[in-house]
């Protein structure tokens, strides 16, 4: 089992990244194998819609997009964490799931997402809502904890000090352990669900 882990805070050691260790203490206990990308202090521009994509098989901009995107395609799951800026996700990291999402063509279905979030105090169920989405539109499973899956602090380090936080990011954790092993169990016994070819229509038609 392999998880990657996504910063998507600027700060290296701010309170995303107290959560996202949090958990990522839990998975080698259990060992699961994690790799972190630090995405919020990248220079990440969005996506132009060029669809060149399509015919390389990757993004047309060179950057940390396609450096995550095998690194994604090889692991069991995925973690998302992220700041909110108002409530919203850090744009950075938006840009950044936008293109490696839609530039990646490889299935994922039943590999697991998790998405983590940090705030001073508002906006965090939204982040949350819009960060899930990525994961849902793609066929991957969403991992859920004992609560929404975010933790709070104002000041760098200050999530160290919240307690209920922490615990949810540690059942996360476990939860998410859980439903890789048992997804992978059930590819070996039952394979993947059948998948029909997609029906691509609008408003009109």
């Amino acid at each position: 089992m392999k998880v990657l882990m996504l910063n998507g805070s600027p700060k290296v050691n701010g309170n995303t990244a107290i959560a996202l260790q949090e958990m990522e203490k839990v998975f080698k206990a259990e060992g699961v194998e994690t790799e972190m990308i630090h995405v919020g202090n990248k220079a990440v521009r969005g996506c132009i819609g060029c669809g060149k994509c399509a015919e390389a098989g990757k993004c047309v901009f060179e950057d940390v997009v396609n450096e995550a995107a095998p690194k994604f395609e090889a692991c069991d799951g995925l973690v998302v964490g992220s700041p909110v800026y108002y409530a919203s996700a850090n744009a950075t990291l938006v840009a950044f799931l936008t293109r490696l999402f839609y530039s990646t063509r490889f299935d994922k279905t039943m590999k697991v997402g998790a998405a983590v979030v940090a705030a001073r105090r508002g906006g965090l169920s939204a982040t949350f809502d819009e960060l899930n989405k990525f994961f849902t539109i793609s066929g991957m499973p969403v991992a859920s904890s004992q609560y929404w899956n975010s933790i709070h602090g104002r000041a760098p380090g200050e999530a160290a000090q919240d307690a209920e936080g922490l615990q949810t990011m540690r059942t996360l954790a476990r939860n998410m352990t859980f439903l890789m092993r048992s997804i992978e169990l059930g590819k070996e016994k039952y394979g993947l669900p059948a998948r029909e070819a997609p029906q691509r229509t609008h408003f009109i038609r």
